[in-house]
């Protein structure tokens, strides 16, 4: 049984009543073709999508994202910063805090409406004190309307990339679309969900059938697997990244864009959220090895905040209170060596 509690206004209505004002519409433009020209290759650039594991509260995400638009006037002749500003927390066992979009106040209960005001107001604040735009999950696709006109990137979790609409929705998507490997970490599997969002697709989305011309900027992610003990195991060596890349060539020219991001958190860290700096001084390594490993390593996803490590409940300003961070000396520094060393 559905108990209704409130009415959710179409995603057309929201964006009609707040909407991204025109100047910075422009700015989302020029962020958009950056971000489609590395995954394509058209720029000699890497990705780094970087930011606090879940965006719970507006001051900090809002202050970090300053000091991120600060730092890219310094390494934007090699690298395209997208921060992480993620409002939505997927649950391994489906309980819990589940992110700003449902949860505005992660100690209060769930008001949705109210959520998609929230992180509406706060996408739009970021690019208009960053010049960043930024990047957030697709964890429900019909919600992804609702924040369409804010994104320069989108991620497709490990326990979603399987999932049929979200291959669906991807299809439309005129952005790059990061599918993550699915968690046991299977290869042919993350592929067919590229290929699916690659192609043109026709289903119902938000009470009309739709059609698509298929999203030719969908790439894959690496975050690591489990095993079926729940024992994390890392899929950011040089090994897997040939392996995906195989199997892209493989395709025949099927699977367009060859391109790969690497998560430097989640299993491939077994969330020790220090390793990052040393899973990405890794990968930088193997990029000056291999010709073939550095064209299709197209950047790195990183979980970051103010404050290192994470908390139970919001008491430090600017400290996850989901998974742990990086904080930002060694943010910055890390940054500042993949720009060195890109």
């Amino acid at each position: 049984m559905f108990k209704k509690q409130i009415g959710i206004p179409s995603a057309e209505e929201i964006l009609a009543a707040q909407p991204l004002p025109a100047s910075l519409q422009k700015v989302k433009g020029e962020r958009d073709r950056l971000a489609k020209d590395v995954i394509a290759g058209r720029e000699d650039k890497l990705l780094v999508i970087v930011g606090p594991c879940s965006a719970h509260e507006s001051r900090p995400v809002l202050e970090y994202v300053k000091r991120l638009g600060k730092l890219n006037e310094q390494v934007k002749d090699k690298l395209v910063l997208i921060p992480r500003i993620y409002t939505n927390k997927p649950r391994s066992k489906g309980v819990g805090y589940k992110g700003m979009f449902s949860q505005p106040d992660p100690e209060n209960k769930e008001d949705i409406l109210k959520g998609i005001r929230t992180i509406r107001d706060l996408h739009i604040h970021a690019i208009e004190e960053s010049g960043l735009s930024a990047a957030d999950e697709m964890l429900y696709p019909e919600n992804y309307a609702y924040v369409e006109d804010l994104l320069t990137y989108i991620a497709v979790g490990a326990r979603s990339s399987e999932n049929q609409m979200h291959r669906l929705v991807s299809s439309g998507i005129e952005l790059p679309v990061g599918m993550k490997n699915p968690t046991g970490g299977s290869i042919p599997v993350l592929l067919n969900s590229i290929y699916a969002s690659q192609s043109p697709q026709v289903f119902k989305y938000h009470n009309w059938q739709v059609e698509t011309a298929g999203n030719e900027y969908a790439h894959a992610v690496l975050r690591g697997m489990s095993d079926n003990y729940g024992n994390d195991i890392p899929n950011y060596h040089y090994e897997t990244v040939m392996q995906v890349l195989d199997g892209y060539k493989k395709s025949g020219g099927e699977l367009k864009n060859p391109a790969i991001i690497i998560d430097s958190n989640h299993a491939n860290s077994n969330k020790k959220f220090h390793e990052q700096i040393r899973i990405v001084e890794e990968v930088l390594q193997n990029r000056k090895y291999s010709a073939d490993f550095k064209s299709v390593i197209k950047g790195f996803m990183i979980e970051s905040f103010l404050e290192e490590g994470c908390q139970k409940h919001d008491e430090i300003f600017g400290k996850s209170i989901t998974d742990p961070c990086l904080g930002w000396a060694d943010t910055e520094r890390l940054i500042l060596d993949i720009a060195y060393k890109a």
